[in-house]
Formats: C-alpha cells, structure tokens, sequence
C-alpha cells in the first residue's frame, strides 16, 4: 500500500492536469508539467517516510532481528518505488492516457507532425495569468462542493478553528484512555494458533513412576474427549521431544520419575473453530481437577509465537543469603497464587527427592576382610548394571552387550539389595552387615544469573489476565509491603539488572522484560523519527514553524488504531507500534504534498485561504487512494494472529489520519501562515516572475 504511493500521487496528478483549461500544450508537455509540480514534494515525503521506519532496525535484545528485515526491506523497496515512479509511471501514462486525453501519437519532440502547437507562439503573460485564474475551474462534483463548504466554514472564524483543534484533541484523549482503562490490552505478541500444546505435570519428589505415568494417562484419557484433539503422547521417565519455548524452559532435562510431558496434537486449525490458546484456556479446569488430588503441579505449555522465555510472568528474588532469598521468593509465590488469572505458579523453592543414603561401614568391613571398593561395586552392578563383554549374533551385523544386574523387580526392594554377599576373610559377607542405610533428600538445585544467586517464582497467564502489564499492577498492591530480613523495603526492577546482592531485590523477568525493552527502544526510535523529520522538514521549508505543522496530525491516527484495536478485540502489540511508526510516515507524506501545494499556490498570488482550499480539494484523491491502498495491503494479514495488530494498525490508522489530517492540517497551516509567512511567499513568487518573466507562462500552466 506505501510502495504505491509515489505512482498514485505522479499518475493522479498527470491525470488532473489533463483536463486542465489553459494554453495548448503537447500531451509529453502536460505529463513534464504535472511531474515536475509533484516531483520535489513526493521525493521529500518517500523521504520522510524511509526516515519514519528505518530507525525501528536499532531495536536491541531477542526482538531486533526479528523487527530488523522490515524497515531495511521496506526502505530498499521504498528508494525503488520513487524511481519506478518517476521514470516507469509518466511512461505508461503517456502510452495509456492518450486515447482518454484525445491527442494524436507524439514524435519524439513530443509533438504530432501535425499538431498547430509545433508552430504556434508561447502564450503572452496575460495569457498565462488569465489561464492560471481559470486554473482549477473544472467542473466540481458534491464530495468536492461539501468539502469546499467545510473549510470555508473553518477557515472563516477563529473559533470555529479553535472548537475543531479542541475536539480533535478531545478525541485523542479518549483514545489513549482506553489503554488506561484496559479496554485495549498492551502484549508483547498475541497468542498464536498452532497445532499443539504441551502439559507437564509435576508430582511430590519421590512419587514412584508408575503413580506418575497412572496420572498422565488418566489425564490423556481426559485430553482425548475434547472435540479438537486428535492425539496425546505421554512421556515417562524421558522428556518429550522439546520444542521452540523448550530451549529457555529447559524441558529436556525433565527425565525425573515424577515427571510427565504430555504432548498434545490438535487438528489442524483450518478444520476447527476454536484456536489453540481457546483450547488450553478450556482444558486447565479439568486438569487441574485430575492432578489436584495428587497434589501434583501442572502447566499447560503453548508454543509462542516469539523469542521463548522461562515463563510468561518470571520474579528473580535476589539476597543476602539463601534464607533470605527463599523466604522473599515464598511471599512472592503465594502473591502469585493470590492474583485471578495467573496460573501454572512454580518456583525453585519445590521440595527435592527423598533419598537412602548407603555408608560404607569401614570399621566392619575391615574385620570381615572386606575392601569397601567391592562393596560399592557390588551395589552399582546390582542397582545400574555392570558391563562384561559381549557376543556377536549369527544374525545382527552390531554386537551384543552382556550386563550383570539384578531384575527390576528386585532392585527395587532395599532388602534385596542388602542379602547380596562379597567375599570376605571368612567367607561371603552380606551386605546388610557392612552397610548403613540413613534417610536423606537430594540436594536442591542452586540457581545463579550474571554470577549471582538467586531464586525463580515463574507462573503464566489465562483467563482474567492475558498481559503481563496488568498482571503486574496486581502484583504491585500485595507486594508493597516486602521487606528484606533487616527491614528494609524490596526493591522492584523493570530492565536494569541489581548491582549487587547485599540488598534485596526482585527483577521482573520473562515476557514483561522483553515486552519493556521492545517498546522502550521502538519509542526511541520513533523521536529519533521525528527529529529527523523535523530537520528534513526544517531544510526543505526553511522554516522552524512549517515542519510542527505537518508532524502535528502524527497523534492523529491513534484515534482510528486505538478504537479499532479495541472493537477488533485484539492486543496493541509490537507489531500494532510498527504499524502506528509506518502510519506516521503516510500522514508526513500526505502533509508534505497538502502543504506543499498550498504554498505553490501562495507562490502564484493566490490569497491565503484561498491556496488552502485549493489544496484541500486537489490533493485530497491522491491521499483517499493511498489510504484505499493501505488498506487493501494490509486487509490480508487480518487472518494473521501475529500480524493482526500491525494491519489493524495500518488500516483503522490510515482512515482516521486521513480524515482528520484533511482538515487539521489546513488549519494549523492557515494559522501559522497567516502571521507573515503568506505575504513573505507572495513577495517570492512576484520576485521570481520579475527576475524570470518568460517563465511565468510555464509557472501559469
């Protein structure tokens, strides 16, 4: 839809001045002349709009190159759109346009042989003025004649200018309320609609496998009476295979015998109503219910659609001490549980796995004549299996291992394990006698970022809160009241990371990190596109004044994107701001090119409101056709979950800017103008005629 509008603006304009009145001209003589009245304007305004999306490749972190192909490409494509429209557009205009304009083939003069303008004389100064009075004298239709009407009427009275200025920014207002109120949801990237999901349970540590592996086929079983399933693995005592969130979550180390994966496949989602975020919203009630018994922990994993993360919503509780650090992450994950709508809670905080620890008896050992080599050799061999050669098959090209070890079935049982005998001094010794056995847990994990310690609390989001933003804002109000284990209060970090870890602190993590870091740096990236806009601007008008004018209705689409995000029922996500950056660059252009013309006409002697009403109505087609363009572009990624924020962006953006910029940038331009910069164009134009007269018949025309 950008790429198209170089040409609609060259190829409307060339169209335009066919059916101007003036002196005659050759058809080759009126596509020069309506280029060359285009050309400056519309190089500034691809221009501008390059300057409006190339910044958004400085995005950092996970996202930058994702976002990075689409400014770079968009600007490449941007550079050739301009040439194609300048050299391949008055070409094809001047081969099609030519039955329509009822001229006869030119030669390469751009005259017919036979045409009377080859010897007629240049039209007289007074020609020219006469023609350029009559300038846009062609019949008017009632779009045209309404709109004449409106900005008379807004051009004629200082309050009538004033009461628009005000309502447009009313209506500003109470578009950005809606992000306030959370009738519109801020989120990194939409939920996406793929073909599966996972579900990991977690048991109490020590739960013997076989309870585990009963648990996931109850839940299978469970999962299989939902019309959209069409099958589920379950995976016990081996992780499944790991998809794109499983690479940060870690899931292939989960291989612990409380432990099951489930992998659940959906039917495709051209064959189905509900999407896969629908369907693992529908499902967790009744998981929940199957795993509440057995006090088991569940999370229903979704692939996402961006760079994966621990979790959706992740606390990393840093301290002075492990005390410390647990009992903050304890009060951090109860705050969790206590907030509707999120789920899935977990920590590092999980109690580890019951253990029997074996000693060695080394005093008993000794008088029996024991080495205690032998009896550790003894116990690995029965428990894990002991190699001692192998054979080759008359049938298998691979050889076959032989191992020494003791039936599942017995190396299960403590007391099995203990009736093996090692030889001794005396004889064989049962390892009952040389063993003790004392209870114990497995050692807990200890978890370290940029080499300090610290402690998870991870938990994700469905339901009540999908976004992390508001989640935190839950979060805030019951954890004002932390504090560390010397009084003092818990600090809360956004992106910077803490110094050290002699305070406590809680760094907010996962899908809000990079959420903060996406938008802090498109931000930034969208002043230094104004900035370099207004330095554009400054250059090409010479003026401080005229640039505040056309980047004036940039706010103005946020009264279409916002609303429409809003009736769409769609997040304001990464890729809406992208598409709210490269709307801004559309309404420069359209500015640049209004603007533009009104100071032509200004140049020519035209009075002030006069050249803006002008403006207004001439160039009005050629900003309707960009946003019809935009419009049809961007209509096929609605279908898109990901990229639905950046079309409904482009779209509902496009509509609004080009309606209220229609008329507020006329206004702001004809209160500025007004206060000299009118009569300084006035005095240019006259000076130019007097320094060149022959010349003004060209200007006329």
């Amino acid at each position: 839809g950008i790429l198209v509008d170089d040409a609609i603006v060259v190829v409307e304009n060339i169209h335009r001045h066919m059916y101007l009145p003036g002196p005659r001209r050759s058809f080759a003589r009126i596509i020069l002349d309506a280029v060359d009245e285009v050309g400056n304007p519309t190089i500034l305004a691809t221009v501008a709009v390059i300057a409006a999306i190339l910044p958004m490749a400085l995005v950092r972190g996970l996202m930058g190159p994702y976002m990075r192909p689409i400014p770079v490409g968009a600007s490449v494509a941007m550079v050739f759109s301009l040439i194609i429209a300048f050299v391949v557009s008055p070409w094809a205009a001047l081969k099609i346009f030519r039955k329509e304009a009822h001229l006869p083939e030119t030669d390469e003069t751009g005259l017919h042989p036979a045409d009377p303008a080859r010897d007629a004389p240049e039209p007289t100064p007074e020609e020219a003025a006469a023609a350029a009075a009559h300038l846009e004298s062609a019949p008017e239709g009632r779009l045209a004649r309404a709109d004449r009407r409106v900005i008379r009427w807004l051009l004629g009275s200082g309050r009538v200018r004033l009461g628009f200025m005000v309502a447009v920014g009313l209506l500003l207002l109470a578009s950005t309320t809606l992000l306030a109120s959370g009738a519109v949801k801020v989120k990194m990237l939409p939920f996406d609609n793929k073909a599966e999901f996972q579900v990991q349970l977690d048991l109490p540590a020590g739960t013997a496998r076989e309870e585990a592996l009963a648990l996931g086929q109850r839940v299978a079983r469970r999962l299989l009476e939902e019309p959209e399933v069409q099958d589920v693995q379950v995976h016990s005592g081996v992780a499944a295979p790991f998809t794109f969130v499983g690479m940060v979550r870690h899931s292939f180390m989960r291989e612990a015998p409380e432990m099951i994966d489930l992998q659940v496949n959906l039917s495709g989602k051209h064959d189905r109503d509900a999407s896969s975020h629908e369907i693992a919203v529908r499902v967790r009630p009744a998981i929940e219910a199957l795993a509440a018994p057995e006090r088991a922990l569940i999370k229903v994993v979704e692939i996402p659609p961006g760079p994966p993360v621990l979790a959706t919503m992740v606390a990393e509780v840093y301290g002075a001490s492990a005390a410390e650090r647990d009992r903050l992450a304890g009060e951090v994950r109860e705050a969790f549980r206590a907030v509707p709508g999120i789920v899935d809670v977990d920590s590092t905080l999980n109690a580890t796995s019951p253990v029997l620890e074996l000693r060695v008896d080394r005093e008993k050992a000794a008088l029996h004549g024991v080495q205690p080599v032998h009896v550790v050799q003894t116990l690995a061999a029965a428990g894990y299996g002991a190699p001692l050669g192998s054979f080759h098959g008359q049938r298998g090209a691979a050889p076959v291992p032989v191992v020494l070890q003791l039936a599942p079935a017995q190396r299960t049982r403590l007391e099995q394990l203990l009736a093996l005998t090692v030889p001794g001094a005396r004889g064989l010794v049962p390892l009952s006698e040389l063993v003790r056995v004392t209870e114990a847990r497995q050692a807990a994990e200890i978890q370290h970022k940029n080499l300090m310690p610290v402690a998870y609390v991870t938990g994700d989001l469905a339901g009540a809160i999908e976004s992390p933003l508001y989640a935190l804002l839950a979060l805030d109000g019951k954890l004002t009241g932390l504090r560390g284990d010397a009084g003092e209060p818990v600090a809360r970090l956004g992106l910077e990371h803490p110094a050290s870890t002699e305070t406590p602190s809680i760094k907010w993590d996962g899908e809000w990190h990079i959420t903060l870091e996406v938008f802090r740096d498109l931000g930034l990236a969208f002043a230094a596109v104004m900035l370099l806009i207004y330095v554009l601007m400054v250059g090409w008008f010479q003026s401080f004044s005229m640039p505040l004018v056309i980047l004036a209705p940039v706010p103005l689409s946020l009264i279409g994107i916002l609303p429409a995000h809003g009736l769409w029922g769609t997040f304001f996500t990464a890729t809406s701001m992208i598409g709210f950056i490269a709307g801004a660059g559309i309404v420069v252009r359209n500015s640049i090119i209004l603007v533009d013309f009104a100071e032509l006409k200004l140049r020519e002697g035209m009075p002030l409101a006069a050249a803006v009403e002008e403006a207004v109505l001439v160039r009005f087609r050629p900003m309707a056709l960009t946003a019809m363009a935009v419009i049809v572009g961007s209509a096929v990624m609605l279908a898109d979950p990901i990229f639905q924020g950046l079309a409904v962006s482009l779209m509902a953006g496009a509509v609004a800017a080009t309606l209220l910029s229609r008329y507020a940038v006329p206004v702001i331009y004809f209160e500025i103008a007004r206060r000299g910069r009118a009569a300084e164009l006035h005095r240019e134009g006259a000076r130019q005629e007097a320094e060149a007269p022959e010349e003004a018949p060209a200007r006329a025309a």
